[in-house]
């Protein structure tokens, strides 16, 4: 036995001359490193699929560039015209008339529609077609034409009427007064209703 071996130990681990035994390492390392290895290619497989949900669900796949898209390729809603804006009440020809038993009801009803700015024209009886056959608190009756505009108007100034067109082609408007008439609405009432109908609210935008 060499006296380099040390007590004890024979066999393979004998020293002789000049020739050490060789241990091995142990093989933890290894897998040391290829736990990390592992670990690192999982830990960005799992990034990279949260990013891609991210991106779904966040519209960054071109979802988002194309709304973008298209909203700079919406048109602003076009702004009313004056002609399609409603008449004023000076613009509006009102001939009142009565279709009720009570007396004196045409008279009043078109004084208070003059101090509102309307043009009165004829005041009177209504005609035998719709003497006391008109129901509801008031029939407002002109040319189709009377329909986009001066019908609107005058109907601020009396809730519950109803509408109908005839054959005049002039720009006049009946006000026939229904038995459930009692009388106008309230000056403050009828001006807001008309303050709203001349601003009406802006068509949306087209994309």
């Amino acid at each position: 036995m060499s006296m380099l071996t040390p007590p004890g130990m024979g066999g393979k681990y004998r020293i002789t001359g000049d020739v050490y035994p060789r241990m091995r390492r142990p093989h933890r390392r290894r897998r040391i490193v290829l736990a990390s290895a592992a670990a690192v290619v999982v830990l960005g497989a799992a990034g990279w699929g949260t990013l891609q949900l991210v991106d779904v669900f966040s519209g960054d796949d071109g979802t988002k560039k194309t709304t973008a898209g298209r909203q700079t390729d919406c048109k602003p809603a076009p702004t009313p015209s004056a002609a399609a804006k409603p008449p004023k009440p000076a613009q509006v020809t009102v001939n009142v008339y009565n279709a009720t038993p009570r007396s004196g009801l045409a008279k009043t009803t078109a004084d208070e529609l003059k101090k509102r700015g309307f043009v009165i024209g004829k005041i009177g009886n209504a005609p035998a077609a719709y003497d006391k056959k008109v129901k509801g608190s008031g029939l407002l009756l002109g040319a189709p034409a009377a329909a986009k505009g001066a019908f609107a108007v005058l109907g601020t100034q009396l809730a519950g009427t109803t509408t109908k067109v005839d054959a005049r082609t002039t720009a006049d408007v009946d006000l026939i007064i229904g038995t459930a008439f009692k009388t106008l609405s309230p000056k403050a009432t009828a001006d807001a209703a008309l303050a709203a109908l001349n601003k009406p609210k802006p068509a949306p935008a087209r994309c």
